[in-house]
């Protein structure tokens, strides 16, 4: 099987857009969350990945916009974005963002947004966060998002974990060790590079390709400019941070 590992789309139609169109035939997306929040597009991205044969996890802007978290604790950009946002989405769309998991196990792989540990709100920064949250999952890997960073963790119980930056276009055979796999974020990459970051998972050949695309940034902002989004959400997008 070939999935199509995705996370953090952010209301980005233009960005979300240009990865399927980058990623050629996929048998399923696995989606790691946050598919709204900060963007233009909430109801179109909604609406594009439940055309798609997919699966997806709650995220924190996902709740956030239900309601289900207090917007008190984002930033005033974010939390300005999640309330216009929840002002636009469908009934449809929110039905379907209420009725997400907070976490899936497909085959070997855990899904979830934040982390094993704290599923909707918990950032993996760095390897000492990763090593902690190894004992809160049971399968072999596990695919995380929220930080917006592609990434990968490699569990060492001796010690803080192996923290491995992925090389692009190139298939990782994924192995016997366990790991922490972050695709990065389709919407609003924060890793100085502003092109779109997905990957594909081979499940036959237990290999993960990582992958980056460019889209129409300027589309993406112009539309942000026409819904009065902070000034600083739409200058971020440029700029990969």
């Amino acid at each position: 099987m070939r999935y199509l590992i995705i996370s953090d789309i952010h209301s980005n139609l233009a960005a979300f857009e240009a990865v399927l169109a980058d990623a050629g035939s996929f048998d399923k997306v696995w989606c790691l969350g946050d598919m709204v929040g900060y963007g233009p597009d909430p109801n179109e991205c909604v609406e594009q990945l439940r055309d798609l044969p997919h699966i997806c996890v709650a995220g924190n802007h996902d709740w956030a916009t239900l309601g289900k978290l207090d917007t008190e604790d984002f930033n005033p950009n974010a939390k300005r974005a999640c309330l216009w946002t929840r002002k636009q989405l469908s009934p449809s769309n929110l039905e379907y963002l209420e009725a997400l998991p907070k976490s899936l196990i497909e085959e070997d792989f855990t899904l979830v947004h934040g982390s094993p540990r704290h599923p909707i709100w918990e950032y993996i920064l760095n390897s000492s966060i990763a090593q902690a949250n190894f004992e809160h999952f049971d399968t072999r890997f596990c695919f995380v998002g929220h930080t917006h960073v592609p990434v990968i963790y490699r569990d060492n119980p001796n010690q803080a974990c192996d923290t491995l930056t992925p090389s692009l276009n190139d298939p990782l055979v994924l192995g016997e060790d366990r790991l922490i796999i972050n695709p990065g974020s389709v919407g609003q990459p924060r890793d100085g590079d502003p092109r779109a970051s997905y990957a594909i998972l081979d499940s036959d050949e237990l290999t993960l390709e990582y992958r980056r695309i460019s889209y129409p940034i300027e589309i993406t902002q112009a539309r942000m400019a026409e819904k009065d989004l902070p000034v600083r959400l739409i200058i971020r997008l440029a700029y990969g941070w």
